[in-house]
């Protein structure tokens, strides 16, 4: 009996046997045959203007807004190649500190409901406009009195998720575009050390297969304060003429980012006239115009990131003592949580700087980071003041300014430490 069965059972063995690895071969075959998702990108933006009679951000505190001359945005784009996926977000306001982005990337995360964009991979920065709300709390009726509106606050980080969410939704197969300039030469000065500053221009563009925008990105260097401590109308400066003479030419969204502006990169004011401002964003548009016209696309679109959440020292007790009192919403003892981040698309490179960074880190980012296109996104994933380099520090310095920019900077050790992690993130393996 037994010597009959053994054939029977070899035979369904081999039956068995040959089914799994045809359905494995089957299901690898259908794995390569999988089409790869090239580039797409998807945009969106929604104004998040601030009530009559809220603080205003920027010089002397318990300022409020009479009106509004011009909207504030919360924009995003969203960018896919293959399973990588990053989005970009910058809100026009003096700055987000680091725990009211990560209540927006959490937000837009939970919104989306996708497992491939993980929190981490959405960059929220701001653009330090000077007549937007009070987001810290350092501008209100007094100095132990936040002027921060906590129903603005949720309905801005709702608003500006949703933008993340959108732009989701929105993406389509797209081609990027890159071209770099310099601008500013007139009207924008370091008031500090005037011979470092630095003016370069750098524009991406998405397009999609009709060659019609979907979004442009600008990163320029210069603080939007031409209306600061004059006007008392919400506005987003020159940065708010800047986009709105820029959608009269081109279509889909467009996107300022912020560059290195400590120590102390500011406009020429003139006579800080609304008629002033529109004048330098205009220019600003123009010169952005022109410069795409000469726009090269860029031979890929592979999406690489890195981020580094780590404890920045603050030796400044003014920081520490304001969160202790509840006017800034922060944990701040001799150190406090915030994050950078590494990121690239294509042969275009980004680094995030966690406050006001002067340019000669701007610099040094720049040439860490090699060829190509190269974003420093100042004020990038939180907003910790000054960020200055350690001479700014010493009793017997003679930098301009010098005692005003150490009273709102985390202190003498940020500078160094933040140079350690871009380093760390450009360079690491």
């Amino acid at each position: 009996m037994t010597t009959h069965k053994l054939p029977k059972l070899l035979i369904l063995l081999v039956v068995i046997i040959t089914s799994i690895l045809l359905v494995s071969c089957e299901s690898k075959e259908k794995e390569l045959k999988k089409p790869v998702i090239n580039l797409m990108a998807g945009a969106s933006s929604s104004s998040i203007n601030p009530g009559v009679g809220m603080f205003i951000a920027g010089d002397k505190p318990n300022r409020r807004f009479t009106g509004i001359h011009d909207s504030l945005y919360a924009k995003a784009v969203v960018i896919r190649k293959d399973k990588e996926l990053l989005a970009l977000v910058t809100i026009d306001c003096i700055g987000l500190l680091y725990p009211d982005v990560q209540k927006i990337r959490l937000k837009a995360s939970e919104m989306i409901n996708d497992s491939l964009i993980s929190a981490e991979r959405i960059v929220v920065a701001s653009n330090h406009i000077h007549s937007g709300p009070d987001v810290v709390g350092i501008w209100g009726p007094s100095q132990l009195e936040s002027g921060v509106d906590s129903v603005y606050m949720s309905e801005m980080i709702q608003v500006a998720a949703l933008q993340v969410k959108k732009a989701f939704e929105a993406m389509q197969p797209a081609k990027i575009y890159s071209v770099n300039g310099e601008f500013g030469k007139e009207w924008v000065h370091n008031i500090c050390e005037p011979n470092e500053i630095d003016r370069s221009l750098q524009l991406i563009q998405f397009t999609n297969n009709n060659g019609e925008s979907i979004a442009t990105m600008t990163n320029f260097a210069c603080h939007p304060t031409f209306y600061d401590a004059v006007q008392n109308e919400v506005s987003a400066d020159y940065v708010g003429a800047f986009y709105k003479d820029l959608s009269r030419s081109i279509v889909g969204e467009h996107l300022f980012f912020q560059g290195a502006i400590g120590g102390w990169v500011q406009p020429e004011k003139e006579d800080q006239s609304f008629e002033v401002g529109i004048k330098r964003g205009t220019e600003l548009s123009a010169e952005v115009q022109r410069l795409l016209l000469d726009k090269k696309e860029l031979k890929n679109s592979d999406i690489q990131f890195r981020n580094e959440v780590f404890e920045l020292p603050v030796t400044n007790q003014g920081w520490a003592q304001l969160a202790a009192a509840g006017v800034i919403k922060r944990e701040i003892a001799s150190t406090t949580t915030t994050e950078m981040a590494w990121f690239r698309i294509g042969e275009a490179q980004f680094i995030t700087h966690p406050g006001e960074t002067p340019p000669a880190y701007s610099f040094i980012s720049k040439e860490m980071m090699g060829e190509g296109p190269k974003f420093v996104i100042g004020l990038g994933l939180d907003a910790m003041g000054y960020i200055l380099k350690p001479e700014y520090f010493e009793p017997d310095t003679k930098l301009p300014h010098a005692e005003y920019l150490t009273r709102m900077s985390p202190g003498k050790e940020a500078g160094p430490m933040v140079l350690a992690k871009i380093e760390k993130l450009i360079n690491k393996p």
